[in-house]
């Protein structure tokens, strides 16, 4: 499951993973196209989980790049650039650089939850519903969040 990290750690609880957005689309924020890369196998040696809670390391940092670029249509995309957009998410507490591991980051739970509750929201009541008058979610009720 997603919910389990390689190793058998803990990565993220299902729900938290959006559906993958279309190749191609520039409508995805880094710290998502992260966690996409994080979910599928075949980027194991590129970027993983490790540690702690959170905690991924980037292990080909000029791949996460190049992959990013491609992503974005950016065809110069390189790791200067892409730990610039990192440092970003370091204001909005949604990640932050592991001290003294270098390419290693942790993601804020609570920040990250946040940034994805809207959506996960919707997908429970539906538009234009009300929150306490929640639809059944494929055929039960929405999971309870907890922050």
């Amino acid at each position: 499951t997603r919910g389990q990290g390689r190793g058998g750690r803990f990565a993220f609880p299902d729900w938290a993973y959006k559906p993958e957005s279309s190749p191609g689309s520039r409508q995805i924020q880094l710290w998502h196209f992260i966690l996409e890369l994080l979910q599928k196998e075949e980027y194991q040696g590129v970027i993983a989980w490790q540690g702690d809670y959170g905690e991924f390391v980037i292990k080909d940092p000029d791949e996460v790049a190049r992959l990013w670029g491609i992503r974005k249509c950016k065809p110069h995309m390189n790791y200067d650039k892409l730990s610039r957009a990192l440092r970003y998410y370091y204001n909005k507490r949604i990640l932050h650089k592991t001290k003294g591991k270098r390419f290693t980051y942790k993601f804020n739970f609570s920040k990250v939850v946040l940034q994805l509750l809207p959506n996960f929201l919707g997908l429970c009541w539906g538009r234009g519903a009300a929150p306490w008058d929640p639809i059944p979610f494929e055929g039960r009720p929405c999971p309870a969040v907890f922050l």
